[in-house]
């Protein structure tokens, strides 16, 4: 008898760090696969198909949207983005995880359609560190970089609409904490009571 699996979804405000988190944290449990999106922008060097992303035409897309096939999406410098709703039901359904890395408007959508995911939100220790990673890219003005911080600085107030926060004070700290909520909600009773249920009926 296959357990569901989870849905995890991590978000947070740029800067964060939730890629690098990912990263960390993906090659340590076997049972947790990264949700790969699809896009409408073309492959860059060196992307391959449905493992970077699946590569969609507009048509494609706004097919995907109105046939309801997507978890969440969103329109970016002229480019679409979505996760797809089939292969995170079908891996959820063999019993393995799902680990959305999305932005805060995603998240907020997947949590409308799949209420029981786990929602983790990830913070920097303090806005002075959150300044200082979003300085250290040093690839905008200070006109841009302005408007970011304050986008992301507002964007610690979605903080109540998850289950847990995690601080990323290092990398490995949070990819540990993140680790320790998925192995807590796989052990919990509502999650399992169908499951032990059966067993006990089987038994009898």
């Amino acid at each position: 008898m296959v357990q569901k699996g989870l849905l995890i979804v991590l978000s947070g405000p740029s800067g964060a760090g939730k890629g690098t988190v990912c990263k960390a944290l993906l090659p340590t449990m076997s049972t947790t696969h990264y949700s790969v999106s699809c896009t409408t922008r073309h492959p860059r060097e060196g992307e391959v198909e449905g493992v970077n992303y699946f590569f969609k035409s507009v048509d494609d897309f706004k097919g995907m949207i109105a046939n309801d096939e997507l978890l969440e999406y969103a329109e970016v410098y002229t480019n679409y983005y979505g996760t797809p709703r089939k292969y995170v039901e079908e891996t959820l359904a063999a019993g393995q995880n799902v680990l959305l890395e999305i932005d805060i408007q995603g998240a907020l959508q997947v949590k409308k359609k799949f209420p029981d995911g786990v929602f983790i939100f990830l913070i920097p220790p303090s806005l002075d560190e959150l300044k200082n990673r979003l300085g250290g890219r040093g690839s905008e003005t200070e006109e841009s970089f302005n408007i970011r911080f304050g986008a992301a600085a507002e964007e610690m107030s979605y903080i109540a609409e998850y289950d847990y926060v995690v601080v990323n004070d290092t990398v490995e700290n949070a990819s540990d904490r993140v680790r320790a909520i998925i192995t807590a909600e796989q052990c919990s009773v509502p999650r399992n009571l169908e499951y032990y249920n059966r067993m006990i009926q089987e038994g009898k």
